[in-house]
């Protein structure tokens, strides 16, 4: 458990970095937005590679896991359902569309629907933990951006009716390829049996 919460330590105080204006932007005039971003960078990826070593090494510790809750089976399809716009969202921010343009942070709402459909139907300790810090991450920074006026990695972008049938093919490929073996591949768990 203690590698799985520092590396979520490491990756979410790195990311709560740019919501303090202040803060991000006096590290940026000392050490550069070079350095600032290579640092950002490599923190973030040891906080990535702390919390797939942590979750994993729990998944497998017997008696290290322990089942808090058993999510009904019903359970399971509704948190299927729930990854098809969170999939699409997540194309949707890096293609500007008039999906981008409604939701205005896509990016933070498809973290927010993937964290509540693995919330939904995983009940052991690692997967609380892991998924309830990345919702409220989520959380946390929507309100920040909303505050701030960020526009997100495409900026002042105008979305159009191409941009959206390009998110959701995208975003329905990405779906895909998770369901048809990329979620086993990448995390060990088949979605569907």
């Amino acid at each position: 458990m203690l590698v799985l919460v520092t590396g979520l330590a490491l990756f979410l105080v790195m990311h709560l970095v740019p919501t303090q204006p202040e803060l991000r932007q006096g590290l940026i005039d000392r050490f550069g937005p070079a350095a600032y971003k290579a640092v950002f960078a490599l923190v973030s990826l040891a906080g990535l590679a702390l919390i797939v070593i942590g979750y994993g090494k729990m998944q497998v510790m017997a008696g290290k896991n322990p089942e808090i809750w058993t999510p009904p089976h019903g359970l399971r399809h509704l948190s299927l359902l729930l990854m098809v716009p969170a999939m699409v969202l997540l194309a949707a921010a890096y293609i500007p569309s008039r999906i981008r343009d409604q939701v205005k942070h896509p990016m933070l709402l498809a973290v927010k629907l993937w964290a509540v459909a693995h919330l939904l139907a995983n009940g052991d300790l690692a997967s609380i933990v892991l998924f309830g810090a990345l919702l409220a991450y989520a959380v946390i920074d929507l309100i920040s951006v909303k505050r701030r006026g960020a526009l997100g990695p495409l900026g002042a972008a105008k979305g159009t009716v191409g941009g959206d049938i390009t998110a959701v093919v995208v975003g329905l490929a990405l779906y895909a390829a998770l369901l048809l073996g990329g979620h086993k591949w990448l995390i060990g768990v088949a979605p569907i049996a």
